[in-house]
């Protein structure tokens, strides 16, 4: 008899009934935390679509991430960061668990199932950091527009794939990929025009677009 496999570990209710953890629902455009506020918790996305932006002294913001439902944030505070490098800001309607700093240290010590699975995101998180950095270095704001629209669909993330972007402004992806409104716009109309993208509703993308991605 074929030995009978373990169930996958149920992270949502796992947390969900860790002492110390509690969901919470945003609102579209609710902040999570803002930079410079005390790190003392970690947060895992069970609904929704969260971005992560930075400030500089002079005012200036740039979007460093957009996390969605399975994604972790504010894990910094678990290497002993004692302050909100970014601020959180909920994209669309939201349903956000907080674990308490103390309560996901005893997990993770206790719970090597949760370890790995944790250790395990940490260095997606990693592999994924890397590949923006070179594509910041080597490719042009043509084809980093692609990765990250393809991105915010979740495409080859686990099976997932999420063809309808949730509404994000052409302000907001120049400043992801280091370029102008006006050449996004240029190049949003060029990917619609090749069947890339459509407008039906909201922004649907296309696997498609991942040709341009991968094309020399």
């Amino acid at each position: 008899m074929a030995k009978k496999k373990d169930a996958p570990l149920d992270l949502r209710t796992y947390l969900g009934k860790a002492r110390g953890g509690i969901t919470k629902d945003y609102r579209k455009k609710a902040t999570v935390f803002s930079q410079g506020s005390p790190a003392d918790a970690v947060f895992y996305i069970e609904k929704g679509k969260v971005k992560l932006t930075v400030f500089s002294t002079r005012g200036k913001e740039a979007v460093v991430a957009i996390l969605g439902s399975g994604d972790f944030f504010g894990e910094g505070s678990l290497a002993g960061q004692p302050l909100r490098m970014a601020t959180a800001t909920a994209m669309t309607e939201c349903s956000i668990l907080r674990v308490q700093k103390e309560t996901m240290v005893r997990m993770l010590h206790n719970e090597p199932a949760l370890a790995e699975l944790f250790m395990a995101y940490l260095l997606s998180r990693n592999v994924r950091i890397e590949e923006d950095l070179v594509d910041q270095l080597f490719n042009s704001s043509e084809k980093r527009l692609a990765r990250i629209l393809l991105l915010l669909t979740r495409f080859g993330k686990d099976g997932q794939h999420e063809p309808v972007v949730p509404r994000i402004s052409q302000e907001t992806l120049a400043e992801m990929i280091g370029t102008t409104r006006s050449r996004v716009s240029f190049f949003m109309n060029k990917f619609r025009k090749l069947g890339f993208i459509d407008y039906n509703g909201g922004l649907q993308v296309h696997s498609s677009l991942l040709n341009l991605v991968l094309h020399d």
